[in-house]
């Protein structure tokens, strides 16, 4: 039986070092979506209004959370997971310090965007694995779900505010001033972590070579039934849902001819769905069959991109955002907490940085819809993938009737 309740909805931060963790996320997240937003700013400043400019910064960012990964759980098994986030702050303090520096003195270049893009982007991979993982270390299992459904919530609450925040901010204090804010958030979040008591000690601190650690990470969730359903359920909307959140834009300015502030509100509301979907899924208690869940919630997101491609009003395609936003945010985090149950303790980082290439994959893999939406139209692209998100979660389904049983 599951049952919902307010009281237990925000149970997880009684715990002190959670408060601390959430505190440090939020900054995190409040930082890097600042950060997309006025680094886009400036990259259109300097290119002309390139949208191949912007395509490249963009995956420059990206590339390095896929194939940098599984380096990053490799590390949060060997080392405690508290102090790579810590170093990981620094470093990206340090870079979007630069950066600003380099902006406000007016020795910004192209290329410059692209190194630190890289940097930025090799530094969020490692962060990831650790900071999911170190959700194990403070609460106890059964307060998993709650607690990552919470920190989400803090993600998703960036995601609505933080880039509008930074175009409001970069009329006033310019791209440069923007920077410095966002390695100050970059800062606070280092010291938050810093005040978490709890040290992971590391599982796999003996000499062995990283590539071997990497190695027995893919072996074991490949070899482990369960771990390799979650994945694959994972990877199906990175490369057929989220592709609504690249192509919105495009979608908006093609079926609705909106401007930037309409575009803006419609963003926030598929923000604010997904923050919904965080609280009502920290609030559910005793949860059961979430394998179930996890795939009926996957048909449904899929079904309702389709809906949403083919609206023809501004009001009309409102209340599919919100809903698409509100799927997508209890399936990843209840993906999320099944991966860290049913993962062993000296696997949860290299499980978890698994789970995170998803997140460096997510800008790459919309690249063939946007092709797809030159030829067919942005509508009919998104329709296509809703529609190919819907027919593999109920093709996967029966092929693994098993999964559905899953805790």
């Amino acid at each position: 039986m599951k049952r919902f309740s307010f009281p237990d909805m925000f149970e997880s931060f009684r715990y002190r070092d959670f408060r601390w963790l959430w505190m440090g996320t939020f900054a995190n997240f409040m930082a890097l979506g600042m950060q997309m937003m006025a680094r886009g700013w400036l990259v259109l400043r300097l290119s002309n209004d390139s949208p191949l400019a912007l395509s490249l910064v963009m995956i420059a960012f990206a590339l390095p959370m896929t194939c940098m990964s599984l380096v990053g759980g490799a590390l949060a098994d060997r080392i405690p997971r508290k102090y790579i986030i810590m170093a990981v702050q620094a470093g990206n303090a340090l870079m979007t310090g630069l950066l600003a520096t380099l902006d406000y003195t007016g020795s910004i270049r192209f290329w410059h965007l692209i190194a630190i893009g890289l940097v930025n982007g090799s530094l969020m991979s490692i962060n990831m694995p650790s900071r999911q993982a170190l959700i194990s270390d403070i609460v106890p299992k059964e307060k998993l779900m709650n607690a990552i459904s919470l920190n989400n919530s803090g993600t998703n609450l960036t995601r609505a505010f933080g880039p509008a925040l930074a175009g409001v901010l970069i009329v006033y204090m310019d791209t440069a001033g923007v920077f410095y804010l966002i390695a100050s958030c970059y800062i606070f979040s280092l010291l938050s972590v810093a005040m978490i008591r709890i040290s992971s000690k590391p599982f796999n601190a003996k000499s062995k070579a990283m590539t071997r650690d990497i190695r027995e990470g893919l072996k074991y969730a490949m070899g482990d039934s369960t771990l390799r359903g979650l994945i694959i359920t994972l990877f199906m909307p990175v490369f057929f849902g989220f592709s609504l959140i690249i192509l919105l834009p495009a979608w908006a300015r093609e079926a609705l001819q909106v401007q930037a502030d309409d575009l803006g509100v419609l963003m926030m509301v598929m923000g604010s769905g997904s923050l919904v979907g965080s609280l009502i899924l920290a609030a559910l208690r005793n949860m059961t069959r979430r394998g179930r869940w996890l795939l009926i919630n996957g048909v449904l997101w899929g079904a309702t991109m389709i809906m949403f491609s083919q609206s023809t009003s501004y009001v009309a395609a409102m209340p599919f955002l919100f809903f698409a936003g509100f799927m997508s945010a209890i399936f990843m985090a209840l993906n999320m907490t099944l991966l860290q149950i049913y993962s062993a303790d000296e696997m949860r980082g290299r499980i978890m940085s698994i789970a995170m290439m998803s997140f460096g994959a997510m800008p790459l893999s919309t690249l063939p819809f946007g092709a797809v939406a030159e030829w067919i139209g942005t509508p009919n692209a998104l329709c296509l993938s809703g529609a190919m998100l819907t027919i593999l979660t109920v093709v996967f389904s029966l092929a693994n009737p098993n999964f559905k049983k899953i805790n």
